[in-house]
């Protein structure tokens, strides 16, 4: 009983140890395929545009979609099932941070249905706004979403994922060109990476023997007897692999030439770009001390105001302060004034109470001496159209003595 436990531990440990290596050596092809294609990808930009029709975009996008779809956790519906998921799932999530992301006109497309289909065309958009290095990094920032998404030994989880955005950084350098409505949109099928491009086998130049010859010299192994005439061949398959290498390196000469002739325009179109972001810089530099010298000029003259303004309004203080003053003191002379008529009033009214003590009709007559219309009314009857003078009635002609 205990040994069978011992082999039933044995059995699981090896189960283990076999998932953990499969699990690494999978993660390690992927990444290292993925390089290779972006290698690839690169020494074909320096000769043609990339677009949809290049084999080594359509390899390239194929290895990206398997490695962001490496153990992707489905998705539990309201009955239990688990239902397929993409990694455009995934990605709507966790690169919404990204400045300027181009999430929601992907989600807007008209043409673009599945799931699948969006992350092909976010794929193409990223790399033609070249910023695919930036989404990657920004979606394994965010660990926490990561993990929900996909389950242990994912190579998003894994180290690997920093080696990834660190590869995808140099496809910055090329221009893409890509149709979103063409056929590589197509969510019908899952991606299939073409690992040929990566497995030829190249021979090196310390080879004595070509393949050819290889196989001449086993097909003449099963002889016997050897002539003299079988020595020739051989001097002319030398001279043939001779020239076989020479064929080879001249055509990497070419090759190498012109990538030098590209790297070189490359180089004087960043010179000029540099020297005109250079010249900008100069220009902002001097509308921005012109801006801050008007600005200075502005806020010393908006200062000159403030101040007059407030030896304006301190002027205008002192002035309502006199006004007042002013205002108070004719308030006391009227009222002095009014006070010495009335005293002056009174007096009047009593010498007249005192010398026309028999006349009350008098009194009567005139009215009261306080009130104006009384007063006027005095004035009134002292003028000769209403009392008659003495001289008149004793100079009258009907009145002399008989």
């Amino acid at each position: 009983m205990a040994s069978f436990n011992i082999g039933g531990l044995n059995a699981s440990s090896r189960r283990r140890s076999v998932h953990s290596r499969n699990a690494t050596v999978e993660r390690r092809n992927l990444i290292t395929v993925c390089r290779l294609s972006i290698k690839t990808l690169i020494d074909r930009s320096c000769f043609e545009t990339i677009d949809d029709s290049s084999p080594e975009f359509n390899n390239f996008a194929a290895i990206l979609e398997q490695i962001l779809s490496h153990r992707l956790k489905g998705q539990i519906t309201w009955f239990g099932y688990e239902s397929p998921r993409s990694f455009w799932d995934y990605i709507k999530v966790a690169c919404r941070k990204v400045s300027h992301n181009c999430i929601c006109s992907i989600e807007n497309m008209e043409n673009v249905s599945s799931s699948r289909a969006k992350g092909r065309a976010w794929i193409r958009v990223a790399l033609m706004e070249k910023h695919l290095s930036e989404y990657i990094s920004t979606a394994l920032r965010d660990f926490k979403t990561t993990r929900r998404f996909y389950e242990d030994a994912a190579i998003v989880l894994g180290e690997e994922a920093n080696m990834l955005a660190g590869m995808l950084l140099g496809l910055n350098a090329i221009d893409f060109s890509f149709c979103l409505k063409g056929e590589g949109l197509d969510g019908s099928y899952p991606a299939v990476i073409d690992y040929t491009p990566y497995l030829k086998f190249t021979q090196s130049s310390d080879s004595i023997s070509s393949d050819e010859e290889e196989l001449r010299t086993l097909g003449s192994s099963g002889s016997e007897s050897s002539t003299p005439e079988n020595i020739g061949p051989p001097f002319n398959m030398d001279e043939n692999s001779c020239y076989n290498k020479c064929k080879r390196v001249e055509q990497k000469y070419r090759l190498t030439l012109e990538q030098k002739g590209y790297l070189e325009e490359l180089v004087r179109l960043r010179e000029t770009q540099l020297s005109e972001s250079i010249s900008q810089k100069k220009l902002l530099r001097q509308k921005i001390e012109a801006m801050d010298l008007a600005h200075k000029m502005e806020k010393e003259q908006l200062e000159y105001i403030i101040v007059e303004l407030q030896d304006q309004l301190k002027s205008f203080q002192s002035l309502d302060q006199l006004s007042a003053d002013v205002s108070l003191s004719q308030a006391s002379l009227d009222r002095s004034h009014l006070q010495d008529g009335d005293e002056g009033k009174q007096d009047g009214i009593n010498l007249l109470s005192e010398g026309k003590e028999d006349t009350p009709s008098l009194l009567g007559l005139c009215g009261s001496l306080t009130s104006v219309e009384s007063y006027k009314f005095l004035t009134s009857l002292k003028s000769s159209e209403y009392l008659a003078s003495p001289t008149t009635e004793m100079t009258s002609p009907g009145l002399t003595p008989s």
